[in-house]
């Protein structure tokens, strides 16, 4: 009867180490399956508008891929461009801070300045369009030549209920604008995850507007999803700490 019984134990625990190994693989092989599903997003960021016709064109070039955009407005480029400005609005896109005058010196003098120039931008972005944005975008990035992003800084900038997105991705049009645009196209894209791409859409950037077909095809054919940028979107800086 004790043989009996041994031969019967011995005989499940057989049979449970060879199963062991086809549990480990199908586990794997689950993972591998949640890693395909990552949702892939494309924000398309245009800083430095409205440009006339680069402005126009580029909101031509989206309407045609069916993509949508966050434009960081300059503030004092409003006036005489408000058509532009309920364009953008009017087809889906985000419209976002620029500052009022872009001058390096003149916004990075102090927190006051800076704040004050956003707020001149968001009135006149409500002026030209009745919408009322809080999603800002440092000139040059919010460390920079001239300044570096304290924690202070955010938190004045948060109790105005005023939000903070730099990029990490640069097609590198705003540092030369008459740059290739193939070169351009080039840096823009990204294998990231989710990438928030710089571009620029003022006078100068011609050729950006000649990329940006290569570009949200690349991002179309890759699986992304074009998403704006709103209040809703995770901020993205980096506070530089003090050496």
């Amino acid at each position: 009867m004790k043989i009996k019984k041994f031969l019967v134990y011995f005989l499940v625990l057989a049979i449970s180490i060879i199963y062991i190994p086809n549990t480990k693989t199908f586990a794997t092989e689950d993972s591998t399956e949640d890693s395909k599903c990552v949702e892939k997003i494309v924000y398309i960021t245009f800083d430095d508008g409205p440009g006339g016709k680069v402005t126009s064109q580029i909101l031509d070039t989206l309407k045609e891929y069916d993509a949508k955009a966050t434009f960081f407005v300059i503030g004092n480029m409003v006036k005489g461009q408000e058509e532009l400005l309920k364009r953008m609005f009017k087809e889906g896109h985000s419209i976002g801070l620029h500052t009022f005058t872009h001058e390096q010196n003149k916004i990075y003098r102090n927190s006051e300045s800076f704040i004050d120039e956003m707020l001149q931008a968001q009135n006149a972005i409500e002026s030209a369009t009745g919408c009322k944005p809080n999603i800002l975008r440092f000139p040059f990035g919010c460390n920079n030549n001239t300044y570096k992003l304290t924690s202070t800084m955010v938190d004045k900038l948060h109790e105005k209920n005023l939000k903070i997105y730099d990029w990490n991705v640069d097609s590198t049009d705003g540092m030369n604008p008459r740059l290739d645009p193939g070169r351009i196209a080039q840096r823009a894209k990204s294998k990231k995850d989710m990438a928030i791409v710089l571009m620029h859409c003022g006078y100068v950037n011609k050729n950006t507007a000649k990329a940006l077909p290569d570009i949200l095809k690349y991002y179309k054919d890759n699986g992304y999803k074009f998403k704006v940028i709103d209040e809703s979107t995770p901020e993205l800086y980096r506070v530089r700490k003090k050496k």
